[in-house]
């Protein structure tokens, strides 16, 4: 069996903040990287996520770094639902 990360994009309307980032995000498109693994034992194929992250990419706001952030997927969820986000599956999913 083999990890695998799923990918989605979030169109945020509103600035936002991240725990542990200083600067307030601009409102934007954000790349979703959900990695997950397969849970072993099950007569299924089945997977757990065990972390998801936030592309940050290189800006002016971003001090030119790009940036990939953990985040904890309830926190994610509370972000879309503020900024009244839209999600979209990256290409291929």
């Amino acid at each position: 069996m083999f990890d695998r990360t799923i990918h989605r994009t979030i169109h945020f309307d509103r600035p936002f903040r991240l725990p542990g980032v200083d600067e307030t995000i601009v409102a934007g498109a954000y790349e979703i990287d959900d990695d997950e693994v397969p849970i072993e034992g099950l007569s299924w194929l089945a997977y757990r996520r065990v972390a998801t992250f936030i592309k940050l990419p290189a800006t002016v706001e971003n001090h030119y770094r790009m940036r990939l952030i953990q985040i904890e997927p309830d926190e994610l969820a509370r972000l879309v639902a503020l900024s009244g986000a839209e999600i979209s599956d990256a290409p291929g999913q």
